[in-house]
């Protein structure tokens, strides 16, 4: 392709640059991965909003593979990859993509990535959703002026040293400034000219500029400041990319030639600033500050020298569990220009507050601005807050990456403040952006909370038909079985254990998979109580959806007696029906042909069927006769006493309907969370169905091939068919290890539920021959 589009040219390319979004970012990566490919073809690689640490959703083991396959290629081959990567995440508002997973791998040997958080990036300085970092204008803008400083002056394309690409990344996304960049910027520049000269000898200093005819240079002599002050800071609201500040060496009142600062100053949305350390600059006798000549327009420029203690103050957060109670607070009295709060016990992602800034001014008549940024140390996910004082503004305080072990770094809220107000900075937890962290990191595993759940429900069902012949309603074994602590203390245990190397090969030896809660620590993702809280969550999902599950059957029932003939209750219980064997085989034909979650959902919807079908009989049994107590016991003892000889022809009851009913009902739950988790596997095999009829690979097609067979016969399982199985007590006891296995191996690899829920429901099938 190359070669085509380079044929004729004078400046052929010979590689390409490639910006991806989403799932294309990794796709990119994946190109290295190939066996003929050749990694110069790819010049520099942007992605955006691209989760490279792990999938969103891990639904399928194909995905899991894809990324360890990729991930693991660029861990093994850093030496050998000179790719340089810019990974941009979206931020908060990205509600599909959180921010963490889009972090690269920070590499020892590979240098050449960087990855920071659109909040953070100079002249953007904004969040974005998964879309709209996409068209986001600023971003685009941002990413436009990079690709014009990349360009080689000599080859009219993209410049090949790495080094270079870098310097420009770094000048664009992560500290701009408010300079053109410069490959060898002249750290050397020439002060003459007609200009004025005026020494200032005050520690405090601030210019209006306003229709100024002459340059001026402000000189500032450092001896007798270095004696009292370790910093001096300088801001100016004139934007301009021109150099403004300098160092003079060795000079009395005025110097030629001065050292550019400009290239240490930091751009912000309204003004650009400067802090220096004099201890680091011992060389500079004076530091010259440069106002233009200009016609119409207005700029401030503020100097002020001061003590790093009596600027950096430090906030410890509240605790945790504070619920926003309590609060803590510091006031800023003094008249500077700059501060730094340091948020002490701050760096933990499960961690959520809020940062109330009050402002106060006196003698204010014009409209003063403070920006309030929120500086991480560890990772480039800074964020902007405007405030126009006086006011009160509302600062959120969580974190995308969790502060790392060797960190020693505390983040900071950098102040820039007016001299003529005064700042009351009060910190609390907010509770609900804890919960909102939960749900960020931990919502994917939602899925197998709530299958967890249903299993104990589904159990404690299944005992309560063994031990007292009858089932319980659903919602009521879900509030009696449904208990962390029934689940946590094994997963807790199991964790502990594989911290021991005897435990730990055994482990191996069987084969295990590793535990997802030690995939999660490693991460920096284990939250105090999160499972518990996850758990709670769960529940409450499994409650409610069974309440909708249960009441669609009862209205899809109303609308069949509505739509047709009232139906009766079978009379005789076939438990394998004519048609049964063929239904069967049709839908292995259709997952073996087709799409194993299409096979499933045709499955589901035979079921529901079923149990609609189930439900109309008994209401039209219901309100046609009056059920003689005396004849029903009378049937029943019939029934029971001829279960061994005549299995599949069972008289029906409406007792056994109604415990029938609740016992598909529960399996109902089951059965629609498996096929939501399918549900992608599905969407992807109808979106390409006009390329392919056939979706390979299918991760869902084992599955069908166990699920269809068992599901048809449930459908057709009544609960006095099952209540005397000698499998009934083994089957009742399998639910409780398998929740447990749900959330120990499923809750950071969804696509291992399914597997855990067609083993109870296997069983309770053959709890018809047996």
């Amino acid at each position: 392709m190359l070669e085509v589009i380079s044929k004729g040219q004078e400046f052929a390319p010979k590689s390409v640059a490639i910006i991806g979004h989403s799932m294309g970012g990794l796709v990119a990566r994946a190109l290295l991965t190939l066996k003929n490919f050749k990694q110069d073809l790819i010049n520099l690689l942007i992605t955006q909003a691209t989760p490279h640490v792990a999938p969103v959703l891990p639904l399928d083991r194909f995905i899991t593979d894809f990324y360890m396959t990729v991930n693991n290629y660029w861990i093994l081959n850093a030496r050998h990859i000179n790719l340089t990567t810019l990974s941009v995440a979206g931020g908060f508002r990205d509600y599909q993509v959180r921010s963490g997973l889009t972090f690269l791998p920070k590499l020892s040997h590979h240098t050449s990535a960087l990855s920071v958080v659109s909040s953070a990036v100079p002249k953007t300085w904004v969040s974005t959703d998964h879309l709209s970092i996409v068209w986001c204008k600023q971003l685009q803008l941002t990413t436009i002026r990079a690709f014009f400083d990349l360009i080689d002056a000599d080859t009219k394309q993209i410049t090949q040293n790495p080094k270079k690409k870098l310097s420009v990344l770094n000048h664009h996304f992560i500290r701009h400034p408010a300079k053109h960049f410069e490959e060898n910027p002249a750290i050397i520049s020439d002060l003459t000219g007609t200009s004025m000269w005026v020494p200032v000898k005050v520690s405090k200093w601030t210019y209006v500029a306003y229709n100024e005819s002459d340059k001026i240079y402000f000189t500032f002599p450092l001896a007798n400041h270095r004696k009292i002050y370790t910093h001096v800071y300088c801001q100016s609201t004139m934007l301009d990319t021109n150099s403004w500040i300098f160092g003079c060496i060795n000079s009395t009142s005025m110097c030629r030639q001065g050292i550019d600062l400009s290239w240490k100053a930091e751009l912000l949305p309204t003004i650009k600033s400067l802090t220096l350390r004099l201890q680091d600059y011992p060389s500079l006798s004076h530091l010259v500050v440069y106002v233009p000549s200009i016609h119409g327009s207005k700029f401030v420029v503020d100097c002020e020298f001061f003590k790093k203690e009596m600027r950096t103050i430090q906030l410890p957060v509240t605790h945790l569990f504070s619920f926003g109670l309590s609060s803590r607070k510091v006031l800023l009295n003094t008249s500077g220009l700059f501060y730094n709060i340091e948020l002490l016990n701050f760096g933990q992602i499960y961690q959520a507050f809020t940062i109330n800034v009050v402002s106060k001014c006196s003698g204010v008549k014009e409209e003063i601005t403070s920006i309030y940024k929120l500086h991480i140390p560890w990772s480039y996910e800074d964020s902007l807050t405007i405030a126009q004082v006086p006011s009160s503004t509302e600062i959120s305080l969580k974190l995308h990456i969790a502060q790392p072990d060797n960190e020693s770094q505390v983040a900071l809220l950098k102040m820039y403040t007016s001299s003529d107000c005064e700042y009351e900075v009060t910190v609390k937890t907010s509770f609900s952006q804890i919960l909102g962290q939960v749900v960020r990191f931990h919502g994917g595993a939602l899925p197998a909370y709530v299958t967890s759940s249903i299993l104990l429900a589904y159990g404690g069902q299944l005992y309560s038909l063994f031990s007292t012949g009858h089932c319980l309603e659903y919602a009521t074994m879900l509030d009696k079985q449904a208990k962390p602590y029934k689940v946590d203390p094994f997963v807790l245990m199991i964790k502990f254990l594989l911290g021991y190397k005897w435990f730990k090969e055994l482990w191996d030896v069987l084969l295990l998979p590793e535990l997802d809660a030690i995939i999660l620590t490693s991460q920096s993702m284990c939250f105090p109580l999160v499972s518990l809280i996850l758990f709670l969550f769960g529940t409450c999902t499994a409650y409610w959806g069974g309440l909708l599950s249960s009441t669609s059957v009862r209205l899809l029932s109303s609308l069949w007696l509505a739509l047709k003939r009232p139906p009766e209750l079978p009379k005789d219980i076939k438990m394998i029906s004519l048609d049964l064997p063929f239904l069967t085989i049709v839908l292995i034909i259709v997952s073996w042909t087709t799409c194993g979650a299409f096979a499933i959902l045709l499955t589901y919807l035979y079921y529901v069927f079923k149990i609609v079908h189930l439900q109309a009989s008994l209401a039209t049994f219901k309100n046609s006769q009056t059920v003689n107590l005396k004849h029903s016991r009378r049937n029943e003892k019939k029934s029971n006493h001829h279960k061994d000889s005549t299995v599949h022809y069972l008289h029906l009851s409406a007792n056994d309907a109604e415990d029938s009913l609740r016992m598909h009902n529960t399996v109902i739950n089951l059965l629609t969370w498996i096929v939501l988790l399918s549900m992608p596997s599905l969407i992807y095999w109808l979106k390409n169905l006009r390329y392919y009829f056939k979706l390979s690979p299918d991760p869902c097609k084992p599955l069908a091939f166990i699920l269809i067979p068992t599901m048809a016969i449930l459908g057709n399982t009544h609960t006095v068919s099952i209540k005397s199985s000698k499998l009934l007590k083994t089957t009742s006891q399998f639910p409780l290890p398998l929740a447990v296995g749900v959330i120990a191996f499923g809750s950071a690899h969804l696509y291992r539920v399914p597997c855990f829920v067609f083993i109870p429901l296997l069983l309770h099938a053959l709890c018809n021959f047996m």
